[in-house]
């Protein structure tokens, strides 16, 4: 038997069961939730990091936004909003597209 304890994809016990293996999950209490939102964006975010082939990357990066898109949602919005959000901070500051890596400014 392996212990997870885990935050999984909602379909992963049926997808368990469909196997023919018993499973024991639990429904998280709302504080939980959010604090393993966060444990799996950091796994998931590593697993990215770690990721050597770019279709890797992508299904990994794919995993990320599933969880923003949770996260949006328990703080009141949802990836429209983060993506607004992202767009006005662009316009102000740019984005990372032009590879600028700041090396020191003088005081």
């Amino acid at each position: 038997m392996t212990t997870y304890n885990k935050l999984v994809r909602d379909l992963i016990p049926q997808i368990i069961e469909d196997q023919g293996k018993a499973l024991k999950a639990e429904i998280l209490y709302q504080e939980d939730y959010q604090t393993e939102l966060r444990t799996k964006l950091q796994e998931e975010v590593n697993e990215y990091l770690e990721a050597d082939q770019n279709d890797d990357a992508l299904e990994e990066l794919a995993d990320v936004l599933e969880l923003m898109k949770a996260l949006a949602k328990q703080h009141g919005g949802t990836l429209e909003d983060v993506e607004r959000i992202r767009k006005e901070k662009a316009g102000k500051r740019g984005a990372f597209e032009d590879r600028v890596f700041l090396v020191r400014v003088e005081d």
